[in-house]
């Protein structure tokens, strides 16, 4: 056979092979330098020392994290309470859909595009105020806002330093 015939094929596998490859020793690279992390914790530990949480960024990335999310939840909770403007927002958007949805609808069956205008019209409208009021109050929020983030609880006091140990 000629060798052009997988030539549009090979490139696509070669990426792929290469891809998996790739993943495969990231992995292992990966797992290996986190046993040595374990290993080295262990060994403090087997010495007597305390090893310091920033030792295990991983871990405090991940904590990191969780205090992030808990404490977007906890705003968004709070916004949702206060009655942010996104929901007058969402209505008016929905109103309007609604009243230019009812202008077609009676404009089409009706053949009446002035009783359509009217009908619909209105709920467009108020779709338009409910929209401008969710605007509105959206830049009060802003305005009142600090926006600061609560201070992290304090962490507990480190233990004091154990002497040397003397066998």
């Amino acid at each position: 056979m000629d060798s052009w015939t997988y030539g549009p094929f090979a490139i696509p596998i070669v990426a792929i092979v290469g891809a998996f490859t790739y993943g495969i020793i990231k992995t292992l690279a990966r797992a290996r330098v986190r046993e040595l992390e374990i290993k080295e914790r262990i060994a403090m530990i087997e010495r007597g020392l305390v090893p310091a949480p920033e030792t295990d960024p991983p871990g405090f990335d991940r904590a990191m994290r969780r205090f992030e999310r808990m404490e977007t939840h906890r705003r968004e909770f709070h916004d949702h309470r206060s009655g942010n403007g996104g929901r007058h927002r969402r209505a008016g958007v929905t109103l309007m859909g609604v009243g230019f949805g009812l202008m077609v609808l009676i404009a089409f069956a009706d053949e009446n595009p002035q009783t359509a205008i009217g009908v619909g019209g209105f709920l467009v409208v108020m779709g338009l105020a409910f929209l401008i009021n969710g605007f509105i109050e959206r830049s009060t929020e802003v305005v009142h806002s600090t926006g600061a983030m609560s201070p992290a609880p304090p962490a507990a006091p480190a233990p004091p330093p154990q002497p040397p140990r003397q066998d």
